[in-house]
């Protein structure tokens, strides 16, 4: 057999090998790419219980005596809405916002025995007082919530106080979710104290169904903020630092609105951020511009979505939903204080189920389980 009939021979095998592989490479790097480009990471499959829903509503039975104004004061009379949630003594605490008829928010607290059915306290749990922090909190108020524990089984609460002019994120402390230590505001600099800003959303993870405070490079992280998303970071949960680019000296920007989308308008934190072996899941919520937008969606609706964040770097995003997961497409979501929300700030994993609180048209509050 010649040298040359070889060579043909081999030449051939090659072709016929190559032409059996190629197709199959093309294929498992589609699907793979395909894989990376799916929401397997996010938490979704969360299904409105229509029977309870809205399971929470204004009271105007709910009475107390306002240290400030001196007189006794329907303090949910108006709407309750945008509540965070935590487990406790296995139950569900529901740590929500409510205003009374002038618009004042205040925080009120309500148990659960089932995550579903819960009896509220008589009193609010914080609120604008006779303190230093008055000229923070009055007359605008103490508005949405968010709750963690702490590594010591303290508890963790971020707030937007509202002086009728400029909101801040506060924060506060509780060895029992009855009484609180005020910290005020989270973003304490000259260069802070005075800008808009809310909505702290703190990462944790998961031990034993609490959230609990965790630490990243020897670091506390909070995604905050209601127009982008932005991130500061604390080294012992009270002393905390906004994240800025050093050449521009301005906030960094981890997540921002979308055109096309339904956060194209904004973009704002929901509960906690979760450590996951995928990566820092943030749950966010967003509203629809008036154009520009995703047009299966009113203008204006506030709709949630998720996003991914790298578990070592909190501020590089790895993915993100292409679409909402919950959105207002019931009457109570849909007519209210502010038309058309879902806004979604509590979420407890209990009785190996996943409870998340939203409120609804900001008048009501809803329930979803997964």
């Amino acid at each position: 057999m010649s040298y040359i009939y070889l060579k043909k021979q081999m030449k051939t095998i090659i072709k016929i090998i190559t032409a059996a592989i190629f197709p199959v490479l093309i294929i498992n790097g589609c699907k793979e790419v395909e894989k990376n480009t799916t929401d397997n990471w996010a938490m979704l499959g969360f299904v409105k219980l229509d029977s309870i829903n809205p399971f929470m509503k204004p009271d105007s039975t709910q009475v107390f005596d306002c240290p400030i104004s001196k007189k006794q004061i329907q303090w949910e009379a108006r709407n309750v809405l945008n509540p965070s949630a935590i487990v406790k003594d296995g139950k569900v605490f529901l740590i929500y916002r409510a205003q009374d008829s002038a618009g004042t928010s205040r925080i009120g607290l309500a148990i659960s025995e089932d995550g579903l059915h819960f009896k509220k306290n008589p009193n609010p749990i914080l609120y604008p007082d006779e303190d230093s922090l008055k000229k923070y909190e009055w007359y605008g108020g103490i508005e949405d919530p968010r709750i963690v524990e702490t590594e010591d089984g303290e508890y963790l609460l971020t707030y937007t106080s509202y002086d009728g002019k400029t909101a801040r994120l506060c924060f506060a402390f509780s060895k029992d979710l009855l009484h609180w230590e005020k910290m005020g505001p989270v973003l304490k600099s000259d260069k802070y104290i005075n800008a808009w800003s809310k909505s702290g959303a703190i990462i944790v993870e998961e031990k034993n169904n609490k959230m609990v405070t965790t630490k990243i490079n020897g670091k506390y992280w909070m995604y905050f903020g209601d127009t982008d998303i932005f991130l500061a970071s604390s080294a012992d949960l009270k002393h905390w630092e906004a994240c800025e680019n050093d050449e521009s000296k301005k906030l960094i920007s981890v997540l921002h609105p979308r055109m096309g989308y339904h956060d194209s308008r904004l973009v704002e934190p929901g509960p906690f951020a979760l450590k996951q072996q995928d990566g820092i899941l943030l749950i966010y919520n967003g509203s629809n511009a008036a154009n520009y937008n995703d047009t299966s969606l009113p203008k204006f609706t506030y709709s949630a979505g998720q996003a991914l964040f790298n578990l070592n770097e909190p501020y590089k995003l790895i993915a993100r939903t292409e679409k909402n997961f919950i959105h207002p497409d019931k009457p109570y979501e849909q007519e209210g204080e502010v038309n058309l929300v879902c806004f979604v700030e509590g979420l407890v994993h209990y009785k190996e189920k996943w409870f998340l609180y939203y409120g609804t048209a900001d008048s009501r509050i809803a329930v979803a389980v997964r």
